[in-house]
Order: structure tokens, then C-alpha cells, then sequence
């Protein structure tokens, strides 16, 4: 087994255009961890880098339940590397992908932790800029866990390179960083955080389109659909929160992520009770999927050859006897 620094590693268990992210464990103290290295291919590029180093000196700043851990890294030779907490309860996209949508009870809790982890990394200048389900991930006790700070912008030292770049994720990305603008603030992340709480809570992402220049073109000028029109239990104030999450102008927004999480708690608070999943179910699909980890796709299962294999022979067996009974 391969091991880089003070960590043995195991299989990979993400793959990203610059980096993978492997199980390891810390063979100081035996606790499993997650560890991303970046891609050798990559490493003599400097622009690369330099996100890398910078999301490693975002992480490190941030300490917060709702926000990976981070515990250090380094070079191992000439591989940048760092280790981060373990999450493998799968994700907000995993879980959409298999139920459909969420009750909004659950998608107003979901909102609530999302608010609590923002609002930390926003008192310590940090932008994440690429919220959305696949980087929410389902850590013990089913709490979410906010991850992925690759294209993170710390405020306090902006880097003037970013200026002019549109970067993110388009489904979920804001008017002003569609623009690549001097504006994205902690705001933009508030218009990411409606269009998630949209798709949570209706199966489907508030803007729809061939390619990314329609999408694009809705985020600066059109409304998404009602949210009510296609999630039947959703609140007209949970509806009426996620229209001014994902107001086209910065300033129209709520003032802040905390302020987004007491509303949302006072919602949950003025709504009667109704009949939302129970978290022990929630976190029964998780530790399914943490059971059975998607294949590595460069790799096949024996066991799937196996299984083959056994088919073709009893389809032959069958086959034989056929022929065998006919005579």
C-alpha cells in the first residue's frame, strides 16, 4: 500500500480535473482520513498551484462542524497533498439522485447548516463560490458537511488574478460571478444557497437549458418557477425566502447567512408538524451508500466477472441439455 507523508494510502474515492482524493490513514494515530493529491500532470503548472496551496490555506483557517476538517499537508515528492476529515456518508446529490427531492422540512434543515457553515467562513473572509449538493456531504449523526474550497476566494487577500474570471459552477452561480466582477461577496454564495434550496426541495434545478450560455442568460434575467407549482408541501414562505435568496441584485439578498437560518428555524417553528422522513431512515441510505462505494471506474469487479462468467456457463449448460433432449 502507498503511502505519502504520515498517511498509508487506500483506494481512491474522488477523482477532480486536478486531483484525487484517496481513504488513507494517519499512521501516527491510526485515524482514517481523507487525503487529495494533486495529479503529477498538473503539478508544473503554477496557476494550479497556487489554487492548490490556496485551498489548503483556506481549510486550515476554517474550524466549524458544518466544514470538512482540515489536518495539514505538504510535498511528498513533488506531489502537494493534504489530509482532510473522512465524510462517507455520501452527499446531497447522491440523495436527490435516489429519492427524487427532499420533504421541505428536511431541505429547511439542510438550509439551516448551510447558513451556520457560510456564515463561519464569511466571518473569516472566505467565499465559497461553488456551493451546490455534490460538495455537501453527510457526516455522523447526519449533519452536513460543507467541502470543496478549490476555487474558495479569501477576501482578506484577494488575488487579482480571479478578477475578470467567471469560475464556478453554472447551475448555481450568481449574476456578478457570471460576470466576474469586483461584487462577489458573501451574497453570492446566498443566491447559490436559494438555487439549492429550490432543487432540494422541488427535484430539479431552478434553470434548465442546452448549454451554458441559457443558463447564463436565465440567471441574469428571469425568474425561476415557482417552487410551489412543483413541490405541493412547500410553504409560500419558504418559497418566498428561496425568491429572495436568488434575487438578481446583491443588495436585494438577506443581509446575511445568519439571518437566513433564523428565518428558517422561525419557518419550521410556524408550520405545523407533518410527516418529514425520520433522520434514522436519512442516515440508513447513507450507510448503504458508504457499504457500497461506487466502483472505481478503471478498474472491474471480479465478482461482476465472476458473475459473468457463471451466466455464460449456465447458459451453455442450458443449451447443451437442449440439444441433448432434442436428440
Amino acid at each position: 500500500m502507498a503511502r505519502i507523508g504520515q498517511y498509508k494510502l487506500g483506494r481512491a474515492i474522488g477523482w477532480g480535473t486536478v486531483g484525487t482524493v484517496y481513504r488513507a490513514r494517519d499512521r501516527k494515530t491510526g485515524q482514517p482520513v481523507a487525503v487529495k493529491i494533486l495529479l503529477p500532470q498538473v503539478s508544473e503548472d503554477q496557476n494550479i498551484l497556487r489554487r492548490f496551496r490556496r485551498e489548503m490555506s483556506v481549510l486550515e483557517k476554517l474550524d466549524h462542524p458544518g466544514i470538512v476538517r482540515y489536518f495539514g499537508g505538504g510535498t511528498h515528492k513533488g506531489q502537494l497533498y493534504y489530509a482532510m476529515e473522512l465524510v462517507e456518508f455520501g452527499t446531497v446529490k447522491d440523495e436527490l439522485e435516489a429519492r427524487g427531492r427532499l420533504p421541505w422540512r428536511r431541505a429547511c434543515r439542510y438550509g439551516q447548516q448551510i447558513c451556520s457553515a457560510l456564515q463561519h467562513a464569511h466571518n473569516h473572509n472566505i467565499i465559497h463560490r461553488d456551493l451546490k449538493p455534490s460538495n455537501l456531504f453527510l457526516g455522523a449523526g447526519g449533519r452536513l458537511k460543507l467541502g470543496d474550497f478549490g476555487i474558495a476566494r479569501d477576501t482578506g487577500s484577494i488575488d487579482l488574478t480571479d478578477l475578470g474570471m467567471t469560475v464556478g459552477t453554472y447551475a448555481y452561480m450568481a449574476p456578478e460571478q457570471i460576470r466576474g466582477g469586483r461584487e462577489v461577496s458573501d451574497k453570492t454564495d446566498l443566491y447559490a444557497l436559494g438555487c439549492l434550496l429550490y432543487e432540494m426541495v422541488t427535484g430539479r434545478q431552478p434553470f434548465r437549458g442546452d448549454n451554458f450560455a441559457m443558463i447564463f442568460d436565465q440567471h441574469l434575467h428571469s425568474p425561476p418557477p415557482r417552487a410551489s407549482e412543483l413541490a405541493q408541501d412547500c410553504p409560500l414562505a419558504f418559497e418566498q425566502m428561496i425568491v429572495r435568496l436568488m434575487s438578481k441584485e446583491a443588495e436585494l439578498r438577506p443581509f446575511n447567512a445568519r439571518y437566513v437560518q433564523g428565518a428558517l428555524q422561525n419557518l419550521l417553528d410556524s408550520q405545523p408538524a407533518g410527516e418529514d422522513e425520520p433522520a434514522e431512515d436519512v442516515l440508513a441510505f447513507y450507510r448503504g451508500a458508504a457499504r457500497n462505494p461506487p466502483p472505481d471506474a478503471r478498474q472491474v469487479s471480479w465478482s461482476v466477472l465472476a458473475g459473468i462468467l457463471l451466466l455464460v456457463a449456465g447458459a451453455i449448460g442450458v443449451a447443451v441439455l437442449l440439444k441433448n433432449v432434442a436428440l
